[in-house]
């Protein structure tokens, strides 16, 4: 495929796929090591109902709107799943297991009852969104990196998804040690002065903003995939925070660049017409990297 194919049909999809799964991974090797992991699938379900009320609410599909609802209801959740959880004295997976799945079946509800026939807003793009059809119709070759003009075209989902793995990986080097030691130590953490609850808080709130942000570009399929299969097929490679953090990040991008090739050319190379999911093949290959780690992986028996 040539720069004049690649850039306008492809290089955009890509790239955003690429920003999701590293900001979603970032944040999701330190969920892992709290044995918190579902966090991140049950914000990636909650998000629904408060996406589906702001367009009512709005009548169109537009960005702001639909952050600032799904950003309401990820808030509600973990306030809910909190208090099912103090009140009711039950274990935090089941708390988040009633919650994620209340919310996100009343989204559905909330879609097939109201009137979306006319936007881009229904079942399927809830779980898929729209990875595909993010191409940047501007561009016309490499050289429309560098026109002014071209670049004013661009998808807005890039710069958002951009910003929202820097405004991730901020947060994660201004708070490194805190997070470092609260996250092996708790206990150790707080007897030396560290305020372990709010930082635990504020890490479920930086992957509540990652996965508003991912929702309406890839669904939900693959913020599940990317909270949990890069840092834990990390995890099987290393003992160390640090190096686990790199090597997510590299099958974060690994999964988001072979996932979307193998969507769009992988069922032509094997005789089909048609090509499948993006969101889908990228969350499916994050799983064979899992795999692959899981049986080759050097740390795979110390985990």
């Amino acid at each position: 495929m040539s720069g004049a194919e690649f850039v306008p049909l492809s290089l955009t999809p890509m790239l955003i796929g690429i920003f999701v799964a590293m900001a979603c991974a970032l944040p999701g090797n330190f969920l892992l090591l709290r044995r918190q992991a579902l966090i991140g699938d049950a914000i990636s379900h909650v998000v629904l109902p408060g996406i589906v009320v702001a367009f009512l609410l709005s009548g169109a599909v537009a960005a702001l709107p639909m952050l600032l609802g799904a950003a309401g209801a990820a808030v509600i959740a973990v306030a809910a799943i909190e208090g099912i959880r103090r009140v009711g004295r039950i274990e935090p997976g089941a708390a988040m297991g009633v919650v994620f799945t209340t919310m996100f079946a009343g989204g559905v509800l909330l879609l097939e009852i109201s009137d979306t026939s006319d936007v881009h807003l229904d079942v399927e793009h809830a779980l898929f969104g729209n990875l595909e059809s993010l191409i940047w119709l501007d561009a016309f070759g490499w050289a429309s990196l560098l026109d002014p003009e071209a670049l004013a075209g661009l998808p807005v989902e890039l710069p958002r998804m951009a910003a929202t793995f820097v405004l991730v990986g901020a947060f994660v080097a201004l708070f490194w040690r805190p997070l470092k030691i609260s996250t092996f130590d708790e206990g150790f953490a707080q007897t030396i002065g560290m305020r372990t609850r709010p930082l635990g808080l504020a890490l479920v709130v930086v992957s509540a903003i990652a996965a508003v942000a991912a929702f309406d570009a890839v669904g939900s399929i693959i913020v599940i995939a990317m909270f949990i299969c890069p840092p834990a097929a990390a995890r099987l490679m290393t003992n160390r925070l640090e190096t686990q953090v790199a090597w997510s990040m590299v099958f974060a991008i690994l999964a988001a660049v072979t996932g979307y090739v193998l969507a769009g050319y992988g069922p032509l190379w094997m005789g089909f017409d048609a090509s499948v999911s993006a969101a889908g093949m990228i969350a499916t290959m994050s799983g064979v990297i899992l795999a692959i780690a899981a049986f080759a992986g050097p740390h795979r028996r110390s985990v």
